[in-house]
């Protein structure tokens, strides 16, 4: 059973649809003690970080995805919800993460590039042993909306990266069975897909 968190800042239709797609019990929900029954967690993420963190104290979800992962059990942070998983950001002021992982989320910052990063492009796998990746291909293409970028401080939890606004920035990571993705997998088509089916069966 995957598990879906709903408080308020996911694109949660979309994502629930995806797993229907590829035959996979998903349950989307509220409730923060409904995850104690769940190997798997997707925390979904459309929107700003300071509101979400909120959100996601005030619902109970901030201690329960602790809980779910120091029992070592898997998550997946999906756009906004990747950016959650760091110790802390710099939109609209300072905000601490959930501190699954350290590093920061700053803004992209260009003279050329049209900020936000609104569409396709490609991701470029650094582990030949990611889970997400498995039987994807190199430089395969995702489609991504955001403004700001996650940089952890482990190099050895990106499993991938995008070349935007100058820079190669962290597109994916893999830890210890906290897995995130940038880009939005359920609408990345074939690739995006086979990236939910390989979490979902990990």
């Amino acid at each position: 059973m995957v598990f879906i968190a709903d408080y308020g800042a996911g694109n949660l239709r979309s994502v629930h649809k995806a797993f229907d797609y590829l035959g996979i019990k998903a349950v989307v929900s509220d409730r923060a003690s409904a995850m104690s029954g769940c190997e798997k967690v997707i925390i979904p993420g459309v929107g700003a970080f300071g509101p979400a963190m909120e959100a996601l104290n005030r619902l109970g979800f901030t201690e329960a995805i602790r809980e779910h992962v120091d029992k070592g059990r898997q998550v997946l942070g999906i756009c906004l919800g990747m950016q959650l998983f760091l110790s802390d950001s710099e939109e609209m002021g300072a905000h601490a993460g959930l501190g699954l992982l350290p590093g920061k989320v700053v803004h992209f910052t260009s003279p050329t590039d049209k900020i936000p990063q609104i569409g396709w492009n490609s991701a470029d796998i650094c582990r030949q042993d990611s889970v997400l990746f498995r039987d994807i291909p190199d430089h395969s293409w995702f489609y991504f909306v955001h403004s700001f970028y996650c940089c952890p401080e482990e190099p050895e939890s990106v499993a991938a990266t995008t070349f935007f606004a100058g820079n190669n920035f962290c597109s994916a990571i893999e830890k210890n069975g906290i897995f995130a993705v940038q880009f939005h997998p359920e609408k990345s088509s074939e690739s995006g897909l086979k990236v939910l089916k390989n979490f979902a069966e990990c």
